[in-house]
């Protein structure tokens, strides 16, 4: 069997600031790897760095030691990477469809040639028929739908997602989380998703990556071995309260 190879590999990554006070070092050293297709979750502390990391392998920041490796050469973080936001981030003057189409303006890419895809990405995010609404005009669920929907408009290799459903009530954000999941499964992305929800992580997950508190050093990477697709019930099982107790006792022994 062909050995599956790493789509993007963090080696060693750290990250250090230069304040009034002295320097900050935000990451210590980071090390893991993420596969095609896969939804990575990183967890840890307040603090820890996890925005940082998401940054950096964004092409948003610039890290201080250590690479990230990727697949192939030539690899674009402004093309090949969506990022989507804490909060939604859409320009209130502009329609939905605007707003999806803001990265394809952005690129100088060919507006109408992504008009259909801007439309089938709406709909299956779930806002077909939204097209034209405000985004005050929406709840906050909604606007994070778009938000999803901009960062796959350019057809990126990888999405990265910084605690997307933080700011949404509970209901919402288990709703939100079976959408995204269904997204996830139909459009094939890789993504890296930062949450402080432990239970959260282990539902969407097919890897976990543990973060210690700042500066982060990363306690363990390890596989969530649960059927998919998953429902609610999963929650339940033995099996999920197992991992999510693991987690729990890496991040206590801080």
């Amino acid at each position: 069997m062909e050995e599956r190879k790493p789509l993007l590999s963090i080696q060693k990554l750290k990250k250090t600031f230069v304040t009034r006070d002295g320097v900050l070092e935000a990451l210590g050293s980071v090390s893991f790897d993420v596969y095609p297709e896969e939804f990575v979750s990183i967890v840890g502390p307040s603090g820890c760095g996890k925005t940082t990391l998401l940054k950096i392998i964004a092409g948003l920041m610039a890290q201080s030691e250590g690479e990230i490796v990727v697949d192939r050469a030539n690899f674009d973080p402004a093309r090949e990477v969506g990022f989507v936001f804490q909060k939604a981030l859409l320009l209130n003057w502009r329609r939905v469809l605007d707003n999806v189409l803001l990265p394809i303006e952005i690129l100088k890419m060919d507006k109408k040639r992504y008009l259909p895809k801007a439309m089938d990405l709406l709909s299956l995010v779930g806002l077909a028929g939204f097209e034209r609404s405000y985004p005050n005009e929406l709840s906050g669920g909604m606007q994070q739908r778009v938000s999803l929907a901009r960062a796959l408009i350019h057809d990126p290799k990888v999405i990265l997602m910084d605690e997307p459903f933080g700011a949404l009530d509970a209901i919402t954000r288990e709703k939100m989380n079976l959408e995204l999941l269904r997204i996830w499964a139909e459009s094939k992305k890789t993504v890296i998703f930062i949450t402080h929800e432990i239970n959260e992580a282990v539902f969407l997950s097919n890897r976990v990556v543990v973060l210690s508190a700042r500066p982060s050093r990363m306690i363990e990477a390890f596989d969530i071995d649960l059927p998919r697709p998953r429902t609610l019930d999963i929650r339940i099982s033995p099996r999920f309260g197992e991992y999510a107790l693991q987690v729990y006792r890496m991040l206590e022994i801080q």
